[in-house]
């Protein structure tokens, strides 16, 4: 038994070793990451589908903001954006359709390495298109699109962790029977190869696609050959490596905004008033509930006390993320408050949005527990099916087991190593 184990205090060597070990052995947060996943796609899609009667006069031709301005605005930032490749009607179309899929299929978790990569595109190609339309949650949306592409979100929650758990039950190859992995990849591999003809996108874009394309790639040659070998551990340390800072970057995205909208506030009268929550309230822009807004601003001082404790509560948050107590007391009342500004205000996309991001924050325990509730909610629902057995060991204990182990990897990976300060998040 080593030093470490019988409790002998290590050294900074021995704390730098583990936590070397932490960040590479193993890709952490996966049910925070998936949280993240879904909630950002399903907010997406409903969004696309909300909008779907005006998405002319919001990305289409019929927009304020014509096809030739965003063309001027696009040659001077190097923006990317799919929908200037052709004015064309069908092309409009097209791109918005497959940008509604492609959020769909990213939330069901169904080969989530295309399916990012796809959901990003949709993203930047209707966003850049027209800059101007939105609010607050597009922005977040913008920048989540891309850091998901880098992240493994489909470890758990996802059609690719129940293809990995049939793989490892029927004991056979990961990749032997997978067809439409490759499949994918080729098909993927000849549209970026006419997409680099046609002139259409610039040199730095053109060169992120064809790396993700080569790096998806030789993970899929490094798995077929090397299942067990040391390039394959390669490829893993790589790939966590890439996700745990990319996830990082999230949380301190998270933490930004709301550091820098909480400073902001601090610097307007209205919020050393303890005002600026009333005049919202009796905007006819803000105001979908008229009636809600006068009763909740009719309570002068409950209305200061909601200015302050907004204020508070944003400033605080980034400084209570290393507390666990605290950090979660403040995401219930930054739920609560999105929840209430989705409601009184009308603006349920942009909250749905940030509520999306702050899942990352949420403790790994309360993510695990309410995957049992669903997995036994869809039980009642479905009885037929939990009857006949098609749901794997392997796949029930990922959903509701409270110990620390990690379930499937996304696109077929093996299970990563258990993360046993994963319950501590």
């Amino acid at each position: 038994m080593s030093l470490a184990e019988k409790g002998a205090p290590r050294g900074l060597g021995g704390t730098l070793s583990a936590g070397v070990q932490r960040i590479t052995g193993s890709a952490l947060g996966p049910y925070q990451s998936a949280v993240v996943r879904i909630g950002f796609s399903a907010t997406w899609l409903l969004f696309l589908l909300r909008e779907f009667p005006h998405r002319q006069e919001l990305y289409g031709p019929d927009g304020p903001w014509s096809w030739n301005l965003a063309q001027q605005l696009i040659a001077n930032n190097h923006a990317f954006t799919a929908l200037l490749w052709s004015d064309d009607q069908a092309w409009f179309e097209f791109v918005y359709i497959a940008a509604m899929v492609a959020s769909a299929l990213l939330m069901l978790g169904w080969r989530t390495r295309t399916t990012a990569v796809l959901f990003m595109i949709g993203v930047l190609s209707l966003q850049n298109r027209s800059v101007f339309m939105g609010d607050g949650g597009d922005n977040v949306i913008h920048l989540m699109s891309i850091y998901l592409v880098f992240t493994r979100c489909g470890q758990v929650w996802s059609l690719d962790a129940r293809r990995a758990a049939r793989a490892r039950a029927g004991q056979s190859g990961r990749f032997g029977t997978d067809r439409v992995g490759p499949a994918l990849w080729w098909v993927v591999g000849l549209a970026l190869s006419a997409i680099t003809f046609t002139g259409k996108v610039s040199g730095g874009w053109l060169l992120f696609f064809w790396a993700l394309w080569a790096v998806h790639g030789v993970w899929w040659f490094l798995n077929q050959r090397f299942p067990q070998g040391d390039p394959r551990l390669l490829g893993d340390v790589v790939a966590n490596l890439a996700h745990n800072a990319a996830l990082l970057v999230v949380m301190v995205e998270a933490c930004l905004i709301y550091a820098t909208a909480g400073w902001y506030k601090i610097q307007g009268t209205r919020w050393q008033d303890g005002t600026a929550v009333y005049y919202p309230l009796h905007l006819d822009y803000f105001s979908p509930w008229p009636a809600l807004g006068d009763l909740l601003s009719a309570y002068g001082p409950m209305v200061m006390l909601v200015t302050y404790g907004t204020v508070a509560v944003q400033v605080a948050f980034p400084f209570t993320v290393f507390n666990r107590r605290v950090k979660n007391v403040l995401l219930v009342l930054m739920i609560i408050e999105h929840t209430f500004i989705a409601v009184a205000l009308g603006l349920p996309f942009f909250s749905l949005a940030m509520i999306a991001a702050d899942a990352v924050f949420l403790p790994t325990s309360f993510l695990r527990r309410v995957g049992g509730w669903a997995a036994r909610a869809r039980d009642r629902v479905l009885p037929a099916r939990a009857a006949s057995g098609t749901e794997l060991p392997e796949q029930r204990r990922a959903e509701q087991t409270t110990g620390t182990e990690q379930a499937g990897a996304e696109e077929g990976a093996e299970p990563l190593a258990a993360d046993p300060s994963a319950a501590r998040t």
